[in-house]
């Protein structure tokens, strides 16, 4: 990873840092019997083991890039976010209802992101998934990298599939679909693989070149930021269902580039 320049270098490096640290978090509290679980306002649940990670990690930043400002899923964002700035986007635990019925499919989702007027992009991002024994991390313009076990950085690459009919599709459930849900199943029979993987590792095994294509209907910034960039830098394509690229719409679809267009006119 020495070929990050200086600043973006020093970004990965805290990166990687504040995942370290949020794994010491969620490793301990995974499969706690004394695991603390609540129910937010949307109905989802968030545990103890959420906010102790989103603390720890805003705090660090804080530390580290105290003019930088921070969004996060469960302490919430900036009332204003300037024009000419960079923000810290957090999602302490993705798949909190994994984690909390012992599933090891759950991560923590990290994302630096610079906004110029009226243009955002991320510039780095990690996911981390302890349970899992895996790590995945990008920064902009230098290529995307998994880590497994804590053994080496390996450079990940999207696939080649150019047709659907050959293609393996990831999604979560068919919850949230709504209008779209019979085009989506229509799609499904398509596919030459479906599988309801879901959260975070769809779009991961998508970068990794596992899996051709993932599509989710509704999402959070927090939920696709760091996913955004590590399958661009990965060769690959990220959207929202419209044909939005990047992860500032309410959906999310990645690709290998090269099946995006089929898909997103198929769905609409």
């Amino acid at each position: 990873m020495s070929n990050y320049p200086g600043d973006l270098f020093s970004d990965i490096e805290l990166l990687k840092s504040l995942a370290d640290e949020s794994d010491q978090i969620t490793m301990d509290r995974y499969l706690a019997s004394d695991l603390k679980i609540e129910t937010k306002p949307d109905q989802t649940p968030v545990t103890d083991a959420d906010r102790a990670v989103e603390t720890k990690i805003r705090a660090l930043l804080t530390q580290e890039r105290p003019n930088d400002l921070i969004i996060g899923e469960e302490f919430g964002t900036p009332s204003e976010i300037p024009t000419s700035t960079r923000y810290w986007v957090i999602d302490p635990i993705d798949g909190t209802k994994n984690f909390l019925r012992g599933v090891p499919i759950w991560a923590t989702l990290i994302a630096l992101v610079e906004k110029n007027r009226n243009e955002e992009r991320v510039i780095a991002g990690i996911v981390s998934a302890p349970a899992l024994f895996r790590r995945w991390y990008a920064a902009l313009g230098f290529g995307a990298f998994t880590e497994v076990n804590g053994g080496p950085a390996t450079q990940i690459a999207v696939s080649k599939v150019q047709k659907f009919a050959d293609a393996s599709f990831a999604f979560s459930d068919l919850t949230g679909w709504d209008r779209r849900r019979t085009k989506l199943i229509e799609l499904m029979d398509r596919a030459w693989r479906v599988r309801g993987i879901g959260d975070f590792w769809s779009h991961l095994l998508v970068a990794e070149g596992a899996v051709d294509i993932a599509a989710e209907p509704k999402l959070a910034l927090w939920d696709m930021a760091p996913l955004s960039i590590i399958v661009k830098e990965a060769g690959g394509q990220f959207s929202d269902l419209s044909g939005r690229i990047g992860p500032f719409g309410t959906s999310g679809v990645s690709s290998n580039g090269a099946l995006h267009s089929e898909f997103l006119g198929a769905i609409s």
